[in-house]
């Protein structure tokens, strides 16, 4: 068993953040999108008995500033330690969606994949090849930009261009599906990589939390489990590597934007790595949000807009230029996961999300979906409130 403390996973400046989410409630007999408050799970049921229902309310932020009349569901620590329930996923009905390949250090990782064809031992070589030419011709540009545009021209002169590169920096970016709505584990859960891979790695990521009409309300943290060598076999194999059993992690909380808690201070966050293995291994990095090649407005605006919608919400994670290359299984062999390993991805404002690895069918399988929702909410007399 693995515990957490409240004073590990809320931001540091918990006390003024507005933080909403999700728990499953022994009290309630099922799930209540809440609000911290001093270190308490507030029930917001009686706004909204969905956290996608919770969103579409205008001026939330200023509507739970003003008024959190809610009733006390328990500590934090509470439902850490299976005392009052547990923490879920801070969404249920949005769609779960990525942008991929929005760091330039990123793009660099995504074509070695393409070229070792998933073999991780063939990585060192293409890497030292490749990265003092795609690294300096990469970093620092805008995607769809006018430069970006010539140095794709200069790269397919020199036949280094690949699919990757095409939605790195060309005008359309790459967003696709992480996960089923309420698929995702939460802090504290275990996450699932698949058997059959050997080479793979945690993705950590800031994740925006967007309503019905595309407006951005807050963000929170996700982890984007990855399989490399699947991947890297065919990027056609995108949905086996990302949309596995427990693959995609988020939370603890999504804190709303307000007064001190902006787009723009979002956009100047920086996100840590820290990986520890039972076998002593450990591994740290870091993604700088200034370092991303699409701003986070862009990326929402190519998610929803005229000719895409989404009326339950969705979350969009925001890619990572974390690519980790440390050895572990040998020399050449880069970074993979072991079952055991703790997985921290933390930024200050946004709190920390804890999870360990193991494998995909050894995970508890997802079984609540979005009929025993509505089965749940019926017998407790909330469809009203959906």
């Amino acid at each position: 068993m693995h515990s957490l403390k409240s004073v590990e996973i809320l931001p540091e400046d918990a006390g003024q953040a507005i933080l909403i989410g999700r728990v499953w409630s022994d009290a309630e007999g099922g799930p209540c999108p809440v609000c911290v408050r001093d270190g308490r799970i507030i029930d917001l049921t009686d706004l909204a008995a969905t956290v996608s229902g919770l969103l579409e309310i205008d001026d939330l932020a200023a509507r739970l500033s003003a008024d959190l009349s809610g009733k006390d569901l328990g500590s934090v620590d509470e439902f850490l330690d299976g005392t009052a329930g547990r923490l879920l996923a801070p969404v249920d009905l949005q769609a779960i969606k990525a942008a991929g390949v929005t760091f330039a250090d990123s793009m660099l990782e995504r074509v070695i994949e393409e070229q070792a064809k998933g073999d991780a031992g063939r990585a060192q070589d293409i890497r030292a090849r490749l990265a003092p030419v795609l690294g300096d011709s990469l970093r620092g540009l805008v995607a769809g930009s006018e430069k970006a545009a010539e140095v794709k021209a200069l790269l397919q002169d020199m036949g280094l261009w690949s699919q990757y590169l095409e939605v790195g920096i060309g005008p359309d970016a790459e967003i696709f599906t992480k996960a089923q709505p309420m698929s995702s584990v939460a802090c504290g859960d275990r996450v699932g990589i698949h058997p059959i891979s050997q080479w793979n790695n945690p993705e950590p990521e800031v994740v925006l939390a967007i309503r019905s009409d595309g407006r951005i309300l807050g963000a929170t943290l996700g982890n984007d489990v990855n399989l490399r060598d699947v991947e890297g076999r065919s990027a056609l194999l995108l949905g086996k590597a990302k949309d596995n059993n427990a693959s995609c992690s988020l939370g603890p909380f999504i804190r709303l934007f307000d007064d001190s808690f902006t787009l723009d201070v979002l956009s100047k966050v920086r996100v840590s790595l820290v990986v520890k293995g039972e076998d002593g291994f450990e591994m740290t990095g870091e993604s700088p949000m200034e370092a991303i090649s699409r701003s986070p407005q862009n990326l929402a605006s190519q998610l929803r807009n005229r000719n895409h919608q989404y009326p339950d919400g969705a979350v969009l994670f925001l890619g990572t230029m974390f690519a980790p290359v440390k050895d572990r299984r040998g020399a050449g062999l880069g970074f993979t996961h072991e079952v055991g390993d703790r997985v921290e991805i933390f930024t200050p404002k946004l709190g920390r999300l804890v999870n360990w690895v193991d494998r995909t069918d050894a995970c508890p399988e997802w079984e609540f979906g979005s009929r025993a929702l509505f089965r749940n909410l019926a017998q407790r007399g909330l469809l009203n409130k959906v």
